[in-house]
C-alpha cells in the first residue's frame, strides 16, 4: 500500500475511532451549517422580520438541490471506502477521476436547472407577497454560486472515505469566518440587504471548493486527482450511482414534501414563518451528533466491508448509535430549557420568539427517534444497500407525514403546533420500521454467513 496520511478504520478500538472520526465532522458540521444561520441571525437583525422568513422559506428549495447531490456524494463516499478498505489503490483513482469528472459536469447542469425553477418553486410553496420578492433575490444568488457547495462537497466526500476529516475541517473554519466577515460587511456597510448575505455565502463556498481542489491535486496521497486523467469508468459510476441514487431520490422527495409542509406553515403569516425558520436553524445544529455518527458509520461501514471484516461492522453501527443517542439527548435537554433564548439568537420580535420556542419544546425530544433512523440507514448504504433506507424513509418521513397533515388540517385541528408536530410523527413511524428492516437483513447476513 502507498504512503498514505489517511486513517484506516479497519482495525483498533471501535468506540474511539467513531469518536475520533466524528468529531472533526461535527464541528465541521457546525460551521458549514453557520453559512445560512449566520444570514439568518444577520437578515433577521439587522434587515427585518419579512427579510428573515424570506430566506426561511427557501431552506427546503435548496435542500432538493443539495440533497440530491449529496447522494451522489454518499455513493462515491462508499465506492471509494470500499475500494481503500480492500487495498485497491488502482481502483481508487479511477473512483476519484470519474466521481470528479461527473461532479463538474453536474455543476452546469445543476445551476442552470435551479436557477430556471426559483419563481416556479415559490409559487408551488404558496410563498406570501411580502415575502416573494426577497426570497428569489436570494435564491438567484444562491444558485448561481451552488457549484462552489458541489465541489467542496465532493472533495471532503473523498477525503472522508479514505478517513481524513480534519483539513475539510481547516477549511470550512477558515471559510466560515469570511462568511460571517462579508455578510456583516455586505449588509451593514454596503447596505446589500438580503443579496448580500446570499453573495457572502457564494464567495465562501467557492473558497472552499478552491481549497480542497488544491489539495486533491497537489497531494501524494493515495486519493490524488489528476487533471490529464480525468475520466468517467462507466462501472464505477454504475456503483456509485447504485448506492447514491436511492439516498439522492429519498432525499430529494422528503424535501420535496417538506416544501409542502412549508405551505402549511406559509397559511398562518410571516411571523409563525420567521418562528418556523427559527426552529428549523436551531433543529439543525441538534442534528449535528446525528449526522455526523452517521457519515461515520457509513465509512466505517464501508471500509470494513471492504476488508470483509462483518462482524466488526456490525458492532461500529451499534456503539455509532449509542453514542448519537447519548449526545443528542443531552443537546435536546438544554435546548428545551433555553428555547427562547435560543430563538432570541435569530431575532428580537417577540411573537416570532414565541413561536419558534413552542415548536422546538413540542418536537425536540422526538429527535432521539430520528438518530436511530440516521445512524442505521447510513450504515445500510455502507453495506451498499441504498433501496432499502430510502423506501423506508419514504414512508415515514412522506406518506405517512403528508397523510397526517392532511386529516389534522383539514378534518381535526389546523395550528402551527398541530403541521410543526408533522415532522415527529414521521420520524417515530420510520424508527419502527427501520430497526424492524435493520435486525431482519442482520438475521440473513448472519444466516449467509457474512455476520
Amino acid at each position: 500500500m502507498a504512503k498514505t496520511t489517511a486513517k484506516d478504520l479497519t482495525s483498533g478500538n471501535i468506540a474511539k475511532q467513531i469518536i475520533m472520526f466524528s468529531l472533526p465532522l461535527m464541528l465541521g458540521n457546525i460551521f458549514q451549517m453557520l453559512y445560512n444561520t449566520v444570514d439568518s441571525i444577520v437578515v433577521g437583525n439587522f434587515v427585518g422580520t419579512q427579510a428573515l422568513a424570506a430566506v426561511g422559506s427557501t431552506t427546503m428549495i435548496v435542500n432538493l438541490f443539495v440533497f440530491f447531490f449529496n447522494g451522489f456524494s454518499v455513493g462515491a463516499g462508499v465506492i471509494i471506502g470500499r475500494f481503500f478498505g480492500s487495498k485497491n489503490m488502482e481502483r481508487l483513482h479511477d473512483a476519484v477521476e470519474t466521481v470528479m469528472t461527473s461532479t463538474f459536469i453536474l455543476c452546469v447542469v445543476f445551476t442552470a436547472l435551479s436557477i430556471a425553477l426559483v419563481k416556479p418553486m415559490l409559487h408551488m410553496m404558496s410563498t406570501p407577497d411580502d415575502v416573494f420578492s426577497s426570497a428569489v433575490t436570494y435564491l438567484r444568488i444562491y444558485f448561481a454560486g451552488i457549484s462552489g457547495l458541489m465541489i467542496y462537497n465532493i472533495g471532503s466526500g473523498i477525503l472522508r472515505a479514505v478517513g481524513d476529516t480534519i483539513r475539510p475541517l481547516y477549511f470550512l473554519i477558515l471559510t466560515s469566518i469570511v462568511n460571517i466577515v462579508l455578510d456583516l460587511a455586505f449588509v451593514l456597510i454596503f447596505h446589500l440587504g438580503i443579496a448580500g448575505v446570499a453573495l457572502a455565502t457564494i464567495i465562501a463556498q467557492f473558497i472552499s471548493a478552491a481549497l480542497v481542489l488544491i489539495l486533491l491535486i497537489r497531494t501524494d496521497d493515495v486519493y490524488k486527482f489528476t487533471l490529464r486523467d480525468m475520466k468517467i469508468d462507466t462501472e464505477i459510476l454504475g456503483r456509485v450511482f447504485g448506492v447514491g441514487l436511492p439516498t439522492a431520490i429519498q432525499s430529494v422527495i422528503t424535501s420535496f414534501s417538506n416544501v409542502f409542509v412549508q405551505s402549511y406553515i406559509n397559511y398562518f403569516g410571516s411571523a409563525v414563518m420567521a418562528g418556523w425558520s427559527c426552529y428549523n436553524k436551531i433543529d439543525m445544529f441538534i442534528m449535528l451528533p446525528m449526522s455526523s455518527m452517521a457519515m461515520a458509520a457509513t465509512t466505517f461501514v464501508s471500509q470494513n466491508i471492504g476488508a470483509g471484516k462483518f462482524k466488526r461492522a456490525h458492532q461500529g453501527t451499534i456503539t455509532a448509535n449509542v453514542l448519537t443517542l447519548l449526545v443528542t439527548g443531552g443537546i435536546a435537554a438544554v435546548i428545551f430549557i433555553f428555547a427562547s433564548p435560543s430563538v432570541s439568537l435569530f431575532t428580537n420580535d417577540p411573537e416570532v420568539v414565541s413561536w419558534g420556542a413552542i415548536f422546538l419544546r413540542t418536537n425536540v425530544f422526538f429527535m432521539l427517534t430520528n438518530c436511530i433512523n440516521q445512524v442505521l440507514a447510513a450504515a445500510l448504504r455502507g453495506r451498499g444497500d441504498s433501496r432499502g433506507p430510502m423506501i423506508l424513509m419514504l414512508t415515514g418521513f412522506v406518506a405517512i407525514r403528508q397523510t397526517y397533515l392532511f386529516i389534522m388540517t383539514r378534518f381535526i385541528s389546523n395550528t402551527p403546533v398541530t403541521v410543526g408536530f408533522g415532522y415527529p410523527v414521521g420520524w417515530m413511524v420510520t424508527c419502527l420500521l427501520m430497526v424492524t428492516y435493520y435486525i431482519r437483513q442482520q438475521k440473513r447476513y448472519s444466516e449467509q454467513g457474512g455476520y
